[in-house]
């Protein structure tokens, strides 16, 4: 993360240790991000961080906040059982926290787990072609698209290891007639693959009532996905493209850091 967002980001006296408040602004800053960018679905979906320790928890967002209410200080953290560990005013909603322990709980790689419901993502969830090797974006991720049938909403722990395994070794899923998610090694990875798959559904979307698309070959997809910059460079394009964004978000409302 940024210098000069950390430099303010100082932790309350008493509150957590520097480097769960390092992650908890960085989350936040997250959601301040998917604010601007209209990632947004009222007081739903969710963006959830792991926090490193001897037992796996994760911070999510409290539920019955905006994206733009969202603060390092107000973020919750919970175990892989539903836990809140230490104090917490709100709660957090029940589907948000199964959706993403399962992937928490099952994927080591899945540090940071982010899920929406944008129109263009749903609208593409909900295709039976779902998407399509047709355009710049997703030929970025050419190997690494997985699909999950929809089973209602997220609310039974049984659907858990059916998540995991058809993500399986993947950094997008395709919920089908639902959304979006994706998982990172860290918050910089995660919102690279969500961009990328976000842009390569909306040109899909764009472009659908324009006749036939043009199919991209499996062997140029295979190149553009070696070549993607922002994940062929071991993450440093990922990290500076949302520490733009993070800026912004600073720019805009910095009580995230709060």
């Amino acid at each position: 993360m940024m210098r000069e967002l950390l430099a303010i980001a100082t932790p309350p006296p008493g509150h957590v240790s520097e480097d769960e408040w390092r992650l908890r602004v960085e989350l936040a800053a997250c959601y301040r991000v998917f604010d601007l960018l209209g990632w947004t679905e009222l007081i739903y979906n969710h963006i959830t961080l792991r926090v490193p320790g001897t037992e796996p928890t994760f911070l999510i967002n409290p539920f019955g906040l905006a994206y733009r209410e969202v603060r390092a200080s107000n973020l919750v953290r919970v175990d892989l059982e539903g836990r809140i560990i230490g104090a917490s005013e709100l709660a957090f909603n029940p589907a948000g926290f199964m959706l993403h322990a399962a992937f928490h709980e099952s994927t080591e790689r899945a540090h940071c787990v982010m899920h929406t419901h944008t129109t263009a993502g749903m609208a593409v969830a909900c295709s039976a072609a779902g998407l399509m090797q047709t355009n710049f974006y997703s030929a970025q991720l050419e190997g690494e698209v997985a699909y999950h049938d929809f089973e209602g909403i997220s609310l039974r722990a049984d659907e858990r290891p059916r998540l995991a395994r058809d993500l399986g070794s993947r950094h997008v899923l395709v919920l089908r007639n639902h959304g979006l998610l994706t998982v990172g090694e860290n918050i910089a990875e995660a919102f690279a693959y969500l961009w990328t798959a976000q842009r390569a559904c909306e040109v899909q979307i764009a472009g659908a009532s324009l006749g036939r698309a043009i199919p991209i070959s499996p062997e140029i997809a295979a190149k553009c996905r070696e070549e993607a910059f922002q994940f062929a460079d071991g993450g440093k394009s990922a990290a500076m493209a949302f520490d733009a964004m993070a800026r912004a978000a600073l720019e805009r409302d910095p009580s995230f850091t709060r």
